[in-house]
């Protein structure tokens, strides 16, 4: 027999290993990363007394892969639409906080006269909290339902999102000699040239595509097809100079915009955890005892730091947000710790050879003690909150409890209603042109990167060498032509723009802004002709204006531009859709709870609980928890309004309207409220007997349905035997004669008081 590869026995010991760690820190009700930490100290080579990985390379490249799913899994978890229904409170929250504990990083590290790459990746390490275990951390404690957590879990999306763009940034700067201002920004706009491209795009092809192949598509083809595609868009993201997991990431969030986002995230965990777990262990493979000690003070200095500055920053970003000083400190109070972004920013560093060997094992111990004191500064920001109370006057409490919340001035109405009409106009005007922009820029640079050498090479000579350059700009015009016309005409028929063309003194200005735009798609066309030709600039501009008019005036190009925009918008809003016809689309009312502190939160009914089978009048929730169940949610079904005789079964999803008091009771009277049978205990089971009835039988000159066999006995007659190999259904009418042969299905017990 062959020896086995190195790599079966490193993954072995890997998740042999996982497995019983984390098997501990499960009893222990400590975040399996922490397990998984451990578990890699175990099997590196700085642990002489145990096992080791005989090949670090190969762990590497599945712990690299590891990287690549767990952020397309983050991805699938995110949608544009929800950040931008989030307004502008976690926007404000998370920058605040991204920007405070980036800087205290980046100044805790000059403190210790560490190099500028270890500066500027420490601050980007210390700026990401861990989404994971302030989850997990919510779900013991029993705070997941309340609503600061929720105000939480939204800033921690949005501190992933930026995460991602801060990994592409530092990758920019750690390529160049400096970080100056002018790389940054050139680093923005790439980003977000490719992110609104690649977005756009998938979303108009790859919806289209799973609706022409749904009814081919099982588990097994879809789980493929979508590994596939996230692999597909990690190498064009690598191609772009961009990070693998960028790319993954990015396909994570247009898939979260198909009917199918719920079926691939369900198929796509079990991969997601084999691999995360083989990254977090190759994250505690880097662990040296030798150098935590030696870099103790920084250690020290740097958890003291990420408390210290979470929860000031922290509370300050929440409050700016506009939440109450109580809720502001609940919420930074929660995210003083670092996690698994924390890993993936400082294996970007040690992959790129920019910062220092130590700075991984020190980042991983400052996590470890962050991630074992989150449960105790949750519970500290109450008793905080208490003393500040007590220190500030009630005047000042006040004040901050109502710091950047919305004051309503009544200035004139018509005036407002202008202003408003022009921020909404000029706001559409310039997502619009972004967008469209972007696309025409896309297409010219693949046309002429791959259709002109090829038409070159196809038409070859100096004479044909001109129609080749002819035949690829009309191809790049005719492609760009519905961008361009909706670049100029789009939005000149909304209602904001004919509001405010009542007005005459608005007139010059919206024809301006026409201006402006024929002026955009017009350098669109001169760019393409003066790139393949040798015309007069005068000569290119009016060619390039008669092609931007005849543009606007085809009735087929306006068809062909209107039908291109519905299907987008389709495609865009699949999944709002299904969820609005299945009946799982939130309620429209939600966001008016919040203003009175009370809002909706959800409870799936175990499949073990004692509620199901119940009614509601039964359970009396409303008398228990002081709360309302507004919906159920049963399969594709939506029961609104449930009365007290509506039951309740196992794997319902149940609406309910209450605070945050109320809530936790509710959820933790759910949880606790299971059956604890004991899965070894042995269970009664079921066997077949034949049955002989003899002239002194109770059952003779009965009928089946007055026999009593199965009301007095719990037994079931399968059937008579009647001298064939198959056994004949017995009518409940039929009156047993002696001599009957008949099949009987019970437990042991009562088919011996049948039978005796």
């Amino acid at each position: 027999m062959s020896e086995l590869p190195t790599l079966v026995k490193d993954l072995a010991l890997i998740l042999i290993v996982a497995g019983v760690v984390t098997l501990v820190f499960k009893r222990l009700k400590q975040p399996l990363v922490l397990g998984y930490i451990v578990a890699g100290f175990l099997v590196s080579t700085n642990m002489p007394y145990t096992m080791s990985v005989i090949d670090k390379g190969n762990v590497q490249m599945w712990a690299d892969i590891g990287v690549i799913f767990l952020l397309f899994s983050l991805g699938l978890d995110f949608s544009f639409k929800k950040i931008l229904k989030m307004g502008a409170g976690p926007t404000i929250a998370a920058t605040t906080i991204i920007f405070f504990m980036m800087t205290l990083g980046i100044c805790v590290g000059n403190a210790f006269r560490w190099d500028d790459m270890d500066c500027l990746f420490l601050g980007g390490m210390l700026a990401m909290s861990s989404t994971t275990i302030i989850y997990k951390a919510f779900d013991d404690m029993g705070l997941r339902q309340q609503h600061f957590a929720g105000m939480v879990m939204s800033v921690l999306i949005l501190e992933d999102i930026l995460a991602i763009v801060m990994m592409v940034m530092l990758s920019a700067i750690a390529s160049g000699n400096s970080p100056d201002g002018s790389q940054l920004i050139g680093s923005i706009l790439k980003i977000g040239f490719f992110l609104i491209l690649w977005f756009v795009v998938g979303i108009f092809l790859i919806p289209q595509f799973f609706r022409s192949v749904r009814k081919f598509i099982n588990n097994e083809t879809l789980l493929i097809m979508s590994l596939g595609l996230c692999c597909l868009m990690a190498v064009l993201s690598s191609a772009a100079d961009f990070s693998a997991a960028f790319g993954a990431f990015v396909m994570g969030s247009i898939l979260a915009e198909t009917v199918e986002a719920d079926k691939i995230i369900k198929l796509v965990e079990p991969v997601k955890n084999l691999f995360g777990a083989i990254f977090f262990v190759s994250v505690g493979m880097l662990v040296d005892p030798h150098i935590l000690v030696h870099y103790a003070i920084p250690i020290l200095c740097i958890t003291i730091a990420i408390l210290l500055g979470q929860s000031l920053f922290g509370s300050l970003g929440y409050l700016l947000s506009g939440q109450t000083l109580r809720n502001a400190m609940r919420c930074g109070f929660s995210m003083a710790q670092i996690g698994e972004f924390a890993f993936i920013i400082a294996s970007l560093g040690l992959s790129l050879g920019v910062i220092s060997d130590f700075l991984y094992p020190v980042v991983v111990a400052v996590s470890v003690i962050t991630t074992f004191l989150t449960p105790y500064m949750i519970r500290a920001a109450e008793p905080s909150y208490k003393l500040i109370e007590k220190r500030l006057s009630e005047k000042w409490i006040r004040r901050m409890n109502h710091l950047w919340r919305n004051n309503e001035h009544h200035v004139g109405s018509q005036q407002s209603k202008t202003k408003d009409n022009w921020h909404h106009l000029l706001v559409s005007m310039t997502i619009n042109t972004v967008i469209y922009s972007i696309l025409s820029i896309a297409v010219i640079i693949l046309m002429f990167t791959f259709a002109l050498p090829l038409l070159r090479e196809m038409l070859p000579g100096w004479n044909l060498h001109w129609y080749a350059n002819a035949i690829c700009g009309v191809l790049t015009v005719i492609l760009i032509s519905p961008f361009l016309r909706a670049i100029v005409v789009k939005k000149n028929r909304s209602m904001e723009f004919r509001a405010l063309w009542t007005n005459r003194l608005n007139r010059l200005p919206l024809l301006f802004t026409i201006f402006v735009r024929i002026v955009l798609a017009a350098a669109f066309v001169f760019y393409i002709v003066n790139y393949l030709s040798r015309f007069t600039n005068a000569l290119i501009a009016a060619i390039a204006l008669v092609a931007v008019a005849l543009m606007v005036l085809s009735r087929q190009l306006k068809h062909r531009s209107i039908k291109l925009e519905r299907m987008f918008i389709q495609n865009l809003r699949s999944r709002d859709t299904m969820a609005q016809v299945s009946g799982r689309k939130r309620p429209l009312y939600e966001g008016h709870l919040l203003d009175r502190d009370i809002h909706i939160s959800e409870f799936e009914i175990p499949e073990d609980s004692l509620w199901g089978g119940q009614r509601l009048d039964q359970l009396r929730i409303g008398s228990r928890f002081g709360v309302h169940v507004s919906s159920i949610l049963r399969g594709k079904r939506r029961i609104n309004i449930p009365g007290g005789d509506t039951q309740l079964f196992p794997g319902d999803v149940i609406q309910v309207i209450g605070d945050d008091k109320q809530l936790t009771a509710m959820g933790t009277s759910l949880k606790n409220e299971q059956y604890m049978d004991d899965p070894l205990e042995k269970k009664p089971e079921t066997r077949l007997r034949q049955l002989i009835l003899t002239s002194d039988s109770p059952f003779v000159g009965k009928t089946l349905r007055d026999s009593g066999i199965r009301d007095r006995y719990n037994c079931m007659v399968v059937g008579i035997e009647k001298g064939q190999e198959s056994l004949t259904l017995i009518d409940p009418s039929h009156q047993f004669m002696a001599g009957d042969i008949i099949w009987v299905v019970g437990e042991e017990e009562a088919l011996e008081k049948i039978t005796s």
